[in-house]
């Protein structure tokens, strides 16, 4: 854990905003953000918006937040990604990465 710790304290966190736009609802992106977040070991949420995009919080290594929102440019496979949109955040300590409803 002190590794982390040190980490953390020379700027290696970091987090973005992201909403993702297409066909991203009703496909399993959630589900599947959420397995790959979690292989990747960063914390943070998903969840669906009111216009159809889908918004991810995503916080943790460096390396690991950029693997996700790579990711994100396709999402799963039944999905069907237009549009992403990317933003630079402060982490929030977040512990685990969950879908919010």
């Amino acid at each position: 854990m002190v590794w982390w710790r040190r980490a953390q304290q020379q700027g290696d966190e970091a987090a973005r905003r992201i909403v993702v736009s297409g066909i991203v609802q009703g496909v399993g992106f959630r589900a599947a953000t959420v397995r790959q977040a979690q292989a990747a070991g960063v914390a943070g949420w998903v969840r669906n918006r009111r216009d159809g995009s889908v918004e991810v919080w995503v916080e943790g290594d460096q390396e690991a937040v950029a693997e996700l929102v790579d990711w994100l440019a396709d999402g799963p496979r039944h999905a069907t990604v237009t549009d992403r949109d990317v933003t630079e955040e402060q982490p929030q300590g977040y512990s685990s990465f969950d879908i919010d409803r």
